[in-house]
C-alpha cells in the first residue's frame, strides 16, 4: 500500500490494528486542524467551521480508538508509528482553498471518507488476524457510513452561487 511504510499488514496484531487506526484519525484531525488555521486566515468563516466541526469528529473517533486499545492492551509498547502513514483519511493538502465554500468543504470531507473507506478495504484482503479483519472490516463500514452522512449534507445545501473568481489562486499576501 502507498499509503503506509514498513507496515507488514499479514503480522499486524488487534492493538497494531488498533493503534494504526488511532494514528489515521489522528493525522486526519491534524490536518483538518491546518484547514482551520488556513480558512480563517483567508476570512472564511463558514468553511473554517465546517473544518473545525470535523476536526472534532475526527478527535472523537481518535479518542474511541486510543480507550479501546488501552482498555485492552494498556500500556503494551507501539509497533506502528505515525510515519509509517500518509494521508489515508487526511484531505490532501490542496483541498483548502481561500475562496472554498461550504460545499467545496463538505466535497472534500467526502473524498476523505471514500480514501478512508478504499484504505480499510484493502487492508482486509491483507490482515491475517482475525481481530484486526473484524476491527478494519467495523472501520471500512463506519467510512461508508460517513460517506452517506456527508452526501446527505451535501443534498440539503443550495447550489452554490457563481463564482467569478479563481478557487485555485491564492489571495494576494503582504510581503
Amino acid at each position: 500500500m502507498e499509503k503506509t511504510h514498513k507496515i507488514d499488514f499479514a503480522a499486524l496484531t488487534l492493538c497494531d490494528a488498533l493503534d494504526l487506526a488511532t494514528l489515521v484519525e489522528e493525522e486526519a484531525k491534524d490536518r483538518y486542524s491546518e484547514f482551520v488555521d488556513q480558512m480563517e486566515a483567508h476570512h472564511n468563516p463558514e468553511a473554517a467551521a465546517f473544518f473545525r466541526f470535523m476536526l472534532k469528529v475526527e478527535s472523537i473517533h481518535e479518542g474511541k480508538l486510543a480507550e479501546r486499545r488501552s482498555g485492552l492492551f494498556g500500556d503494551a509498547p507501539r509497533r506502528v508509528r505515525r510515519e509509517m502513514i500518509f494521508d489515508i483519511e487526511a484531505p490532501d493538502y490542496d483541498e483548502a482553498r481561500a475562496a472554498m465554500t461550504v460545499r467545496h468543504a463538505l466535497q472534500s470531507a467526502l473524498r476523505s471518507e471514500q480514501k478512508a473507506h478504499a484504505f480499510f478495504e484493502e487492508a482486509l484482503t491483507r490482515v491475517t488476524d482475525a481481530g484486526s479483519r473484524a476491527l478494519f472490516a467495523e472501520l471500512r463500514d463506519e467510512e461508508r457510513e460517513h460517506q452517506r452522512l456527508v452526501e446527505k449534507e451535501l443534498a440539503r445545501l443550495a447550489p452554490d452561487a457563481p463564482f467569478a473568481g479563481d478557487l485555485f489562486a491564492d489571495d494576494p499576501i503582504a510581503q
